[in-house]
């Protein structure tokens, strides 16, 4: 299933896309309107949700024409992000000093994930824009991710128990400043985190429509260019890791955001550096899932 927070005329309202149309869950099923609310009702919500999208063709909105907003327009809580998470991209990383890279210094192979998080203010949807803001960075770069939406929460979850924890997935673009990023002394938050530098969507894809999502391809383009592309095969932690070990003496909730990391074909990577301007159309797509698609403003 597929499920949209588009922009109705009361407001941000939860959708299940069905074939080419929008459904409002509310008021087609008596389901609550905002996607949090939706996701914490765990099996329950995704059952009602199957029983819609069989009885509910024909009906609705057309999904054309219609405005996405991000499926978590607010997420509760930061978005949790990991860094240095294919190993191509610690490749291109290391000895880029003064790009603002990530992996300047990094190991070859790190032994714990890299965590850091960018602030639900920095969260928009797809074809809304990403602000450019020249007065605070000329180094902004792309990264295309597979989100994960946590359904079940929980605390120190087992490897083996992961899959039972996700809600569903969904394409993240982790926008950095890179210059921003070097200059708090290696600490990413702020660099991460400037307003409208985390597009997500443009929908959630439940995890028992699209499985395990351990081998989907994915792909960013800038004005039609491919920059990057790979496979989540190549996640150096794997879902259930990531999962199991952020979840360590953390706990994890219903409608939490988890960005699992991004390939090589970085910008500050490049020979020369490339970085978005305005006017540039960045389109990151995730097999299975679809194109998250945003202009620089």
């Amino acid at each position: 299933m597929r499920l949209v927070t588009y922009q109705a005329e009361a407001g941000p309202r939860a959708g299940l896309v069905v074939e080419d149309r929008i459904v409002d869950v509310a008021e087609a099923a008596g389901l609550p309107s905002r996607m949090l609310d939706l996701i914490a009702l765990g099996e329950e919500g995704l059952q009602r949700l199957r029983e819609l999208e069989r009885s509910a063709k024909g009906t609705g909105r057309p999904l054309q024409g219609t405005r996405l907003l991000a499926p978590i327009p607010r997420p509760a809580k930061n978005v949790f992000c990991l860094g240095l998470n294919y190993q191509a991209h610690i490749d291109e990383s290391r000895g880029q000093r003064g790009a603002g890279m990530p992996g300047e210094g990094a190991p070859q192979r790190p032994e714990w994930p890299t965590y850091f998080s960018k602030a639900p203010t920095a969260v928009i949807g797809p074809e809304a824009t990403i602000p450019l803001h020249a007065n605070v960075t000329q180094r902004l770069d792309w990264e295309v991710e597979l989100g994960l939406i946590i359904g079940p929460g929980d605390v120190n979850i087992p490897v083996e128990h992961a899959y039972d924890h996700i809600f569903g997935y969904t394409i993240i673009n982790d926008v950095s400043a890179r210059d921003v990023q070097r200059r708090h002394g290696q600490q990413w938050f702020k660099g991460k985190s400037l307003d409208g530098s985390c597009p997500m969507g443009p929908w959630i894809v439940t995890h028992d429509e699209l499985g395990r999502a351990d081998n989907l391809r994915l792909e960013c383009r800038v004005n039609g260019v491919v920059k990057q592309r790979s496979q989540t095969s190549l996640l150096i932690f794997t879902i259930p890791e990531i999962i199991s070990g952020l979840s360590a003496g953390l706990t994890l909730e219903a409608g939490d955001v988890i960005a699992t990391g991004t390939p090589d074909g970085v910008g500050a990577a490049r020979n020369p550096p490339e970085f978005l301007k305005a006017g540039d159309v960045v389109e990151c797509e995730i097999e299975g899932i679809g194109v998250l698609r945003n202009t620089v403003g």
